[in-house]
């Protein structure tokens, strides 16, 4: 049931809708906001609780219309708007409750907190008839959109062995509101992973995880995870992740690579190398005996793949395509995923992902 990134999801056919964006962070300003003035994406209005932090992104970026509150945005807003909706999760049911029912909707990840709170996002949306989708942007990065184009044509053959392996400094202060965070490495970060994952691999029977603290940054939860995702007896899968390798760049690494029967590649994901500036994504791929080659790319995951994730989303509400690939539906699976990495640290027993859900929503995405 996971949805292929194609290429044509990956930019608008025909008139987009214009957005309005709740939220006016960091993520907003590195990210959403250059993506969508590189590829014209109109952005008419931003909201944001500090007023005047709105009114300076919206100056910076040529916004016409600045809001200290989603209700003012929304009184404003015009039927036909997305709302791009980049708020910390804990917010996420506040301000989804408060648009308009049958909007369109694209949401920061993660969709909620725990399981339970994605569980009642996924029938908030479905109540209110949202278009609803979770910004699960890795998909959409040119070297990854790439990489899944070869594996949706089946040019790496039979995939054995997916690994993501980041090792770096991640200044997490960059998010104030992950300091009194209970959840923080897989929920925030890793869970790009654990979505790619998915959309590489298909769903997991179940996965082995553990996630620390680091005595670098002693006031933050969890920070370094070792994740083994289970995918049969011909399969490997890991995610590991050190956010406290502060030792400089030439030791730190931040890469995945998928290998199959045929094939194999390596991408470099270089926004978590000098965090946000970065350095550049790469896509290496090896094809039979060819050897390791590098592919040209068009850009990087920040903040090219922002455009990627929202313009899917443009596209189907144009009905140019009838995938929407992160729909609440199946970010409610990665969701599951996240959960049962949490419950195997606690319990530190291999969790399945389908034991979580409830039968109406195995059923449900089954049939999407």
């Amino acid at each position: 049931m996971i949805s292929p990134v194609r290429s044509e999801q990956t930019s608008v056919r025909g008139t987009s809708r214009p957005i309005v964006i709740v939220g006016a962070g960091s993520i907003v300003n590195d990210a959403h906001l250059p993506a969508y003035r590189a590829t014209g994406l109109e952005v008419i209005a931003i909201a944001d609780m500090d007023q005047r932090r709105a009114e300076r992104v919206a100056a910076q970026f040529g916004i016409p219309r600045s809001f200290g509150s989603v209700e003012e945005a929304v009184q404003n807003a015009p039927r036909d708007c997305v709302f791009d909706v980049a708020v910390p999760a804990p917010a996420l049911v506040r301000v989804l409750s408060v648009l308009p029912e049958g909007s369109a909707v694209l949401m920061q990840k993660p969709m909620g907190e725990t399981l339970e709170e994605a569980r009642t996002i996924v029938e908030l949306c479905r109540a209110r008839r949202f278009t609803a989708a979770v910004n699960f942007q890795l998909r959409f990065a040119p070297n990854m959109a790439k990489a899944l184009a070869l594996r949706a044509v089946g040019d790496l053959g039979q995939l054995h062995d997916f690994q993501v392996d980041v090792s770096c400094h991640m200044p997490w202060e960059t998010w104030s509101f992950l300091a009194k965070a209970p959840r923080l490495e897989i929920l925030y970060h890793s869970i790009h992973y654990l979505d790619l994952a998915r959309a590489w691999m298909g769903e997991p029977a179940a996965v082995q995880a553990r996630t620390v603290r680091s005595p670098v940054t002693p006031d933050l939860s969890a920070t370094k995870s070792s994740i083994v995702l289970d995918y049969g007896d011909w399969t490997r899968a890991l995610i590991a992740t050190n956010h406290s390798n502060g030792f400089g760049m030439g030791n730190q690494r931040s890469f995945v690579q998928v290998e199959g029967t045929l094939g194999a590649v390596h991408a470099q994901m270089g926004v978590n190398l000098d965090y946000p500036r970065g350095l550049p994504d790469t896509l290496d791929v090896s094809l039979g005996q060819a050897g390791w080659q590098p592919v040209p790319l068009g850009g990087n995951w920040f903040p090219e793949a922002f455009a990627g994730s929202m313009n899917s989303l443009q596209n189907f509400l144009a009905s140019t395509t009838d995938v929407l690939p992160t729909r609440v539906d199946d970010a409610f699976r990665t969701m599951a995923l996240v959960e049962a990495c949490y419950e195997s640290s606690r319990t530190g027993r291999a969790i399945a992902p389908n034991d979580l859900l409830l039968p109406h929503e195995l059923e449900r995405y089954d049939a999407q």
